[in-house]
């Protein structure tokens, strides 16, 4: 699934194209891409019609489009959705779920595609600092210049779990993913079932920048692509796949000591890990 890279470069190729355009019309090809908008299809394609889209915006790993009525188009790309954006009349997408088109003469199109339809779609009323209502309880994420880090801190230190569950909580810290939990564990030293409750300041410290430094070096490439199904605005797929330390290497030599990179099975996903240079502390 997406992680925090892979959806800000999303953000950033809607946010140069779509930014201040008014939409002409949204058409519903399949019903399971705006199940969560629950009026269904017409009410979906009836109130975006005539609306002008302000910006782009994302927290964690959910972008939505602010419509300038207190509402917004709100977008979870789930494992295989992808925002892509077409010129008129080009080919349909095998798996082509929403169109969107727009009044001004520049064109084009916006298009929702998802193999698997785990994404979607929906509206949603906007809070008070202008957050779509249903992910009001997302946490910030650690590129977001509010986050606070002595609260994620004091939250670590409450919490009776261990760190890579506190890391893909997404009430905790949003954006962090399977992938990048990995990277910036390994970066930091830490174990991926390291009790939190012991966890010093300067050690969350120092985990937080390797979060921010891991997940800035994945945006410069485009972020993570390990298949065609994520791909950018434009359908170019990133490279941080060739930079990951441990994620997906196992049996590959650590890259700080030489000891084979090891997986287990971890809450239905794998946990990548050196046992040498992240080892668990004895209770």
């Amino acid at each position: 699934m997406p992680e925090l890279p892979e959806v800000e470069v999303v953000r950033r190729g809607l946010d140069r194209w779509i930014s201040g355009r008014t939409i002409t019309t949204a058409e519903v090809l399949h019903p399971r891409a705006i199940r969560r908008h629950l009026a269904g299809a017409e009410d979906f394609a009836d109130r975006l019609r005539g609306v002008g889209v302000t910006d782009v915006r994302r927290r964690g790993k959910y972008l939505w489009l602010p419509l300038g009525n207190e509402h917004a188009l709100l977008a979870h790309l789930g494992m295989s959705g992808q925002l892509r954006v077409q010129p008129d009349r080009a080919p349909d997408e095998k798996h082509l779920r929403v169109r969107v088109t727009f009044t001004d003469p520049a064109g084009g199109e916006l298009r929702f595609v998802d193999q698997r339809t785990f994404g979607g779609l929906s509206l949603h009323p906007v809070t008070a600092d202008g957050v779509p209502d249903v992910i009001g309880h997302i946490a910030r994420d650690p590129m977001d210049p509010e986050f606070d880090e002595d609260a994620f801190h004091a939250a670590l230190r409450r919490r009776r779990t261990t760190i890579k569950r506190a890391l893909l909580d997404q009430s905790l810290i949003s954006g962090v993913g399977n992938i990048y939990a990995d990277e910036a564990l390994w970066r930091t030293g830490l174990h991926y079932d390291r009790p939190t409750a012991g966890l010093t300041r300067p050690r969350t410290a120092e985990l937080v920048t390797h979060i921010r430094e891991v997940m800035a070096a994945a945006l410069a490439v485009g972020g993570t692509s390990f298949d065609s199904l994520y791909v950018n605005v434009n359908g170019q797929s990133g490279y941080f796949d060739r930079s990951l330390d441990v994620y997906g290497r196992e049996g590959h030599p650590c890259r700080r000591c030489a000891t084979p990179v090891r997986r287990r099975p971890w809450m239905n996903r794998s946990s990548y890990f050196c046992p040498r240079c992240q080892r668990l502390p004895r209770a």
